[in-house]
């Protein structure tokens, strides 16, 4: 026969088996769930912030041929007939305009315009190259007379638009002669109704494998581009410039997918992938390794298993000894516990009785109060130091850090000033007098510096030296208070009556010159000498 005890505390281990199971479960599955859509949700951000960004570079081409080819329509339509004369001059007027906007298009390695052997013999067009980024320069037209124009595999820069009719982005390419990957936007222009010839910009491939090279995500993601049938225009990983067709690696399964959001297997790694279209007809495709999106929710898995099961065990030990009259002492202290996970250690626990969740009540309550004098001492210990109560030299480093941060945003428009001070004699003081003494002599030395640079952080960088950072007020008033400081030593000294109340500090002030000083230590390496000189001249050494 059971005792009531026993049920109780069977039913309460079975509810309590129960319940953190179905949390578990409940809890593995919304983490999954949650992670997997963030995945995507950073995939698909990073991939709107690429094609927005590819599109507006894109946009910009095509804004740029929009306006030649609207200017070769113009002039066309003052031409009443379709003579070599007329023609002539209008190359020589698209030449000009065509240049121009070349020049303000962004990556533009050639630009063209090609006239029909069959709308005139004698008038080619021009076609102008920008190999070294130093200016375009006309370079011999392809002779088109050399191929079927019918056949869309060849010359495709003046074929294809030929043939479709209108304004086309093509895939990359090597350009004809010059024997460099493009892509090339290409608009064809007709003469009352007749075709005439193709326009277009060549733009070098390399600047389009930069905007994609930049689009980076976790640590081995990367974007590509390729078209809905899962041909590779660009990868990072593949130069794809320097294989043949039949070298082409073959598209993996899922890189045609029309969901937004797919998944392959690249290189024995499987990748989930996010893609949207170009305003070029290619796709931009975000990629990154499924090792990678999956990993931490499933460490994260893992480690709520393991707590459950750790909950699991010490709920079933507690109610076995315990029942229910530890219950409100129980949930006081699961409150408390809470309130101390985030860093709140103000709680109030009134369960006194002498028995084992008091004496628990008590040795959490100061355990609580000790860990919160332990997390004060711990940040008074990290930048304050204990002798003096100023800035310690781990405080130092990082103002000096922060202080060229603001050089390298500001540069030569930043203004400030480092001061260096050197204790002296204080190993005589220690030695004669006692180390009890030479920590007087110590902390009169670093009240002086804080009383007249008190406008500014003072720091103990070493056993007997400190720094100051002069900026602002302090700066601009730097040698009215260098007078004051020593004058006030001078007092002090006069008054002291003993050798360990006197303070005699070298004094080492360096302004900050961009000419010469590349970074804040610098600043300080010139007060350093400065103070040191200070110290020989006036040991008159």
């Amino acid at each position: 026969m059971h005792s009531l005890r026993t049920r109780i505390t069977m039913l309460t281990v079975w509810i309590t088996v129960i319940a953190v199971t179905i949390v578990t479960l409940v809890s593995v599955l919304f983490i999954r769930s949650n992670k997997r859509r963030e995945s995507e949700q950073l995939l698909l951000l990073l991939c709107e912030t690429g094609q927005r960004n590819l599109d507006y570079y894109f946009d910009s081409v095509q804004k740029s041929m929009r306006k030649v080819s609207n200017f070769l329509e113009e002039d066309l339509e003052n031409m009443n007939a379709l003579t070599d004369g007329q023609l002539t001059r209008h190359i020589h007027r698209a030449r000009s305009y065509f240049e121009e906007m070349a020049y303000k298009t962004n990556g533009v390695l050639t630009f063209y315009y090609r006239i029909d052997p069959e709308a005139s013999a004698t008038v080619d067009g021009f076609w102008y190259t920008n190999l070294e980024g130093e200016g375009f320069e006309e370079h011999e037209v392809t002779d088109i007379t050399l191929y079927d124009t019918q056949d869309t595999t060849k010359l495709v820069w003046f074929t294809v638009p030929k043939q479709e009719g209108r304004a086309i982005w093509l895939p990359p390419y090597i350009t004809d002669n010059l024997d460099k990957r493009v892509i090339s936007y290409n608009v064809p222009i007709y003469w009352e109704g007749r075709f005439l010839g193709v326009a277009g910009i060549e733009i070098d491939y390399s600047t389009m494998a930069e905007q994609v090279d930049s689009i980076r995500l976790y640590r081995n993601g990367y974007a590509f581009l390729s078209d809905d049938e899962g041909n590779l225009f660009y990868h990072p990983r593949i130069d794809i410039t320097q294989l043949s067709e039949d070298e082409m690696p073959r598209a993996p399964e899922g890189l045609a997918s029309e969901s937004t959001f797919y998944r392959y297997t690249f290189d024995g790694a499987k990748k989930k992938a996010a893609w949207l279209p170009l305003c070029n007809e290619m796709r931009l495709n975000v990629s990154v390794p499924v090792s990678e999106t999956d990993g931490d929710w499933q460490k994260l898995v893992w480690e709520i298993i393991l707590i459950s099961a750790l909950v699991l065990l010490t709920m079933s030990l507690f109610t076995l000894y315990y029942t229910k009259r530890i219950t409100r002492p129980l949930e006081m202290l699961t409150e408390a516990a809470e309130r101390v996970d985030h860093g709140d250690y103000d709680f109030s626990l009134d369960y006194d009785k002498d028995d084992e969740v008091g004496r628990l009540t008590s040795t959490f309550k100061r355990l609580a109060d000790h860990m919160k004098e332990h997390i004060n001492d711990l940040n008074k210990r990290v930048y304050v130091d204990a002798l003096t109560s100023v800035r310690n030299k781990g405080a130092f480093a990082d103002a000096l850090d922060q202080l060229q941060e603001e050089i390298n945003e500001k540069g030569e428009e930043l203004e400030y000033a480092i001061g260096v001070f050197d204790c002296d004699n204080l190993k005589l003081v220690n030695d004669k007098y006692g180390h009890d003494k030479g920590d007087v002599y110590l902390k009169n030395a670093c009240r002086l510096i804080c009383k007249v640079f008190q406008h500014s952080p003072v720091f103990r960088i070493g056993g007997d030296e400190f720094s100051v950072i002069l900026q602002n007020e302090d700066f601009r008033n730097r040698e009215e208070l260098v007078r004051k400081f020593y004058e006030e030593k001078e007092r002090i000294c006069s008054l002291a009556e003993n050798r360990w109340e006197e303070v005699h500090v070298a004094m080492g002030i360096a302004v900050f010159e961009p000419q010469s000083d590349h970074g804040a230590i610098d600043t300080v390496r010139r007060a350093d000498k400065i103070m040191y000189a200070d110290k020989r001249a006036r040991k008159g050494t």
